[in-house]
């Protein structure tokens, strides 16, 4: 099987075209493709370009534990990337990308080394994202983790996120308290993405992400779009926000409506041929 690895900041997917596989893997078969130790390892595949009623191009996008995900920033700019490098796209050129969580619109600048995603709208609509209990803006509420009781707020980019603003942010801590929080399903029955969110001043941000189905992550699209919002929402940043991960930094500018465009860029690392051996 050909799979084509890209990384953005660090966050690095598996492309699998669709004309090389007619159908998309196993669930069993994406777990051991995307083993660090045992496959070719990466955060993810993604599958496609498939035929599309909405949008130019569709998308599905494959946690490591085999979940669908419904979107993801850094995947999309991957594919993008991906479609650039095949000739599928121009420079410059806007086309769109339909994925479970929404159609996004898409543009491929810098020789493909800069892409730029409309991500669509954020809301913290407890009935959207989804959030348990009565129909509300889930922002600033609290829970209680590890014995340590936090502060969080939900936003869905067509996809959940639990962002909780603290002081300071640490792998350390988003090691310790994001599976737990990923996986508390009484609250989060899609379970959801966690962030942890420091406000360094009106134009920056620091995250520390666990990403549903993938753990601990450098870097995340979906993750900066989410956390900017909350920030902004909450009134500690402006409109325009720069989101420092340990991977890297991508740039958020927020509408009126929290309509989201991200920019940052997308690294191609090599073509891969997987031996069928690997899944023995």
């Amino acid at each position: 099987m050909k799979f084509y690895k890209y990384h953005a900041l660090g966050n690095d997917y598996l492309v699998l075209d669709c004309k090389d596989c007619k159908e998309a893997p196993s669930n069993k078969d994406i777990v051991r493709y995307c083993h660090r130790n045992f496959g070719l390892g990466s955060d993810g595949i993604l599958y496609g370009p498939l035929p599309s009623d909405k949008a130019d191009f569709k998308l599905r996008i494959f946690n490591p534990d085999a979940s669908e995900a419904e979107k993801s920033g850094n995947g999309l700019r991957i594919f993008a990337r991906y479609l650039f490098d095949s000739g599928l796209v121009q420079e410059d050129i806007s086309f769109t990308i339909e994925t479970l969580g929404g159609v996004v619109k898409c543009v491929v600048s810098q020789s493909g080394k800069h892409i730029t995603v409309e991500m669509g709208k954020v809301t913290f609509d407890s009935s959207l994202i989804p959030v348990v209990g009565e129909k509300r803006e889930v922002i600033n509420e609290e829970f209680e983790i590890c014995g340590e009781k936090y502060t969080y707020c939900c936003a869905s980019v067509g996809n959940p996120h639990c962002v909780l603003p603290m002081k300071k942010v640490t792998e350390d801590l988003a090691k310790k308290i994001g599976p737990h929080i990923e996986n508390m399903t009484s609250l989060f029955p899609n379970r959801t993405n966690v962030q942890l969110l420091e406000v360094l001043d009106r134009g920056n941000i620091k995250i520390e992400i666990w990403e549903r189905g993938a753990g601990y992550t450098l870097a995340s699209g979906s993750s900066s779009s989410a956390a900017a919002s909350v920030a902004h929402k909450l009134g500690l940043c402006d409109s325009n926000i720069t989101v420092h991960m340990p991977g890297g930094l991508i740039e958020i500018i927020i509408d009126k409506d929290f309509s989201i465009t991200m920019s940052g860029p997308a690294t191609k690392v090599g073509d891969y041929l997987a031996s069928d051996e690997l899944l023995a």
